[in-house]
């Protein structure tokens, strides 16, 4: 085998040089990455009945990864966007090939040509204020776990973080003093900002870090489990799930609706959005890298208004002409 096509040697100056020193690429990156390339070879293996190590970089052809890709989605469900995120990794893996190795060039150059696959973009889901507030309220108050999982809720609803985001703040990352309360958030790609905390959140931050022997100028992680190690994603999802599930009794309609940590960043985005404020604004606040993904909230707004024109009996097909029905002014009125 020909030295240019080993792949041992590519896959290793891909992680320690491109990534690392190179891009100076984030654990998390680091991480989705070794994970999408991992999960190629091992097909590519379990494919041509090889074993991972004697793989060569050719054994990696077109084929082979649309292969890959399909069976992401078909075998293993994964939706459109993971299969993206995957041949993401992939293709940056075969950017470094074709500079590294130019005699691979060929090989790198047809993997590259395969496209990102479009994805159907859903209305996104959103919850009321009222639906937040019965899952806020739904953990006990008179137990330490009920205390941090309210928090947990209100740090979510009221800062719009992303649960990475939030379960990675430490006590330094909070300034709670009166007038000009703020947690600095550590976003994804290392993009850092600080947003505002009102006073219930900050009343009860005080209280938890009260309860857990905290100054504010400790790098002590806030939110932690029950073995008093950082929360971890799955915990955080835990406690959302439940707090919906205990506010199923009030809120029936929190049974309708996709529950995880994210919803109430969505949630929060669509609250600033009704209040006047500008999609610039929401961008910076939830820490967007482009406008482009803020203006999906925008169009969500537009979507529920579509769909109580129709429950009011008015045609939203482009060609039908608007008529404004009592039925329609009476729902405008009521928004």
């Amino acid at each position: 085998m020909s030295e240019h096509l080993l792949l041992a040697p590519l896959l290793e100056s891909f992680f320690r040089r491109r990534l690392t020193k190179q891009r100076n690429a984030t654990p998390a990156t680091l991480a989705s990455y070794r994970d999408a390339l991992r999960m190629l070879i091992l097909f590519a293996a379990a494919r041509l009945r090889k074993k991972p190590a004697a793989l060569a970089l050719d054994d990696l052809d077109r084929n082979l990864v649309l292969a890959f890709l399909d069976e992401l989605e078909e075998k293993r469900n994964n939706s459109v966007a993971t299969r993206n995120a995957r041949l993401a990794a992939i293709r940056s893996f075969f950017h470094h090939v074709a500079a590294a190795d130019p005699a691979s060039f060929g090989i790198a150059q047809r993997v590259l040509t395969i496209p990102i696959k479009r994805a159907h973009i859903e209305v996104t889901h959103h919850l009321t204020g009222p639906e937040v507030d019965a899952i806020i309220a739904s953990p006990d108050q008179t137990t330490p776990r009920g205390r941090r999982d309210r928090t947990f809720l209100l740090f979510l609803a009221r800062t719009g973080a992303r649960v990475s985001e939030a379960i990675g703040v430490n006590a330094n990352d909070l300034q709670l003093e009166r007038g000009r309360s703020q947690v600095l958030l550590h976003g994804k790609g290392r993009r850092d900002r600080v947003v505002p905390i009102p006073q219930d959140l900050v009343r009860s931050l005080t209280a938890l870090l009260s309860d857990r022997g905290l100054s504010h100028h400790q790098p002590e992680p806030i939110f932690v489990g029950a073995h008093n190690e950082r929360l971890t994603r799955f915990g955080a999802t835990h406690i959302v799930r439940r707090a919906a599930s205990h506010a199923l009794s009030t809120r029936p309609s929190l049974g309708d609706k996709p529950i995880s940590p994210h919803i109430f960043r969505h949630s929060l985005a669509m609250k600033l959005l009704r209040s006047g404020v500008d999609l610039l604004t929401i961008q910076t606040w939830l820490g967007h890298a482009q406008v482009a993904t803020t203006h999906r909230y925008a169009a969500a707004d537009v979507e529920m208004m579509r769909r109580g024109l129709e429950k009011a009996g008015v045609s939203t097909d482009r060609g039908a002409r608007f008529r404004p029905t009592d039925a329609v002014l009476q729902l405008l009125a009521s928004i």
